[in-house]
């Protein structure tokens, strides 16, 4: 089946309509549907679906990458079992929620403290069947990716990159630190996923976040007494543009950080909230779409290699298809990225 660019995009189960079977592919996005820890507003779950259903209004010309309708790119979806326990415990998550911001203890509710013990089990349960899956595709010289779904669910991708890179770095774009030990007592929450990556890898060696700006003081107190990581707050970048530094002075200085090998966790958050009004947890300030994309592919000028990636907490609010578009155009923009660099 052939592919014309130029033409209205033709809906046949792929992401942007793309004529790729999974064995024919060079890169492959698993899609995990999973926001039950998200703590603010709910949404994420929807976002690969609706993300799918977006990418097929995208033109496919690319300024930084030659003949870029023709990569090769597989959409998977991890499990309908996996949307279908989501679903099924979302109304209770959401009733979990309620009860801690009214003062509740986890230790005096016997219905909640086994509905976290649950959580926390399937928590488990996915990343385990994420690295497989992942581990499989890699051992193929696949490039890997995850599309969320909230922020926690990639950790079991960059386990499996874990064991596969003797030595690799996470450039991680978030309004978040996600350096919480656990969050509302889910061990894998989604405040929780760099803290996660930290304590279970053995080959990470830098973690460089850009555009921090909403965090606790324990998560700046970990993060300023860890050599591994490397935090570009929002404050400092914006201070320092004020006072005339330029995006690719700041830029050069991130990159700077970075090891030969690089994965980028794309939490959508981290750009300014216009861009994702309907993201679970919005703060002020972040990055405009251009920079975080011309942050990324500065990365694959500086000949670093990108090694996979995730996009996470894209929310859908049903009133509108924004979100979905733009975190369609984030993907767009992050497949072409890793394609260039695999090339």
């Amino acid at each position: 089946m052939s592919f014309d660019p130029n033409k209205v995009g033709i809906s046949n189960g792929n992401i942007f309509g793309f004529p790729v079977a999974q064995k024919d592919a060079n890169q492959v996005i698993i899609s995990i549907p999973w926001d039950l820890t998200t703590s603010y507003r709910k949404g994420a779950s929807f976002a690969p679906r609706s993300i799918l259903n977006e990418s097929l209004q995208l033109d496919f010309f690319h300024h930084k990458l030659s003949n870029a309708h023709q990569t090769k790119v597989f959409f998977s979806e991890l499990s309908s079992e996996w949307k279908n326990i989501n679903n099924r415990l979302s109304e209770k998550s959401i009733a979990y929620l309620t009860f801690l911001e009214e003062g509740g203890s986890i230790n005096q509710n016997i219905e909640f403290k086994d509905f976290v013990n649950t959580v926390n089990q399937f928590n488990n349960q996915l990343k385990e069947s994420l690295y497989k899956r992942a581990k499989d595709l890699l051992d193929k010289d696949v490039l890997v990716s995850v599309l969320g779904g909230e922020h926690s669910v990639p950790l079991g991708l960059i386990l499996a990159l874990d064991e596969k890179y003797s030595s690799f770095g996470i450039l991680q774009i978030d309004a978040h630190c996600d350096l919480r030990d656990s969050y509302q007592d889910f061990d894998q929450s989604h405040a929780s996923i760099m803290y996660n990556v930290l304590k279970e890898s053995n080959n990470l060696k830098k973690l460089v976040q850009v555009g921090v700006r909403d965090f606790s003081s324990e998560e700046f107190v970990f993060s300023d007494n860890n050599d591994k990581i490397k935090t570009f707050f929002d404050a400092t970048l914006k201070e320092g543009r004020f006072k005339g530094l330029t995006w690719d002075d700041q830029v050069n200085e991130i990159i700077s950080e970075l090891p030969e090998h690089v994965y980028i966790s794309f939490d959508i958050d981290g750009l300014c909230p216009y861009l994702c009004p309907s993201t679970g947890t919005p703060v002020p300030g972040g990055l405009e779409f251009d920079e975080a994309i011309y942050l990324i592919f500065k990365i694959v000028e500086s000949q670093r290699k990108i090694i996979g990636f995730d996009l996470s907490e894209v929310s859908i609010d049903s009133s509108s298809k924004w979100d979905a578009n733009v975190g369609a155009r984030v993907l767009w923009n992050l497949v072409c990225a890793a394609e260039k660099s695999r090339k």
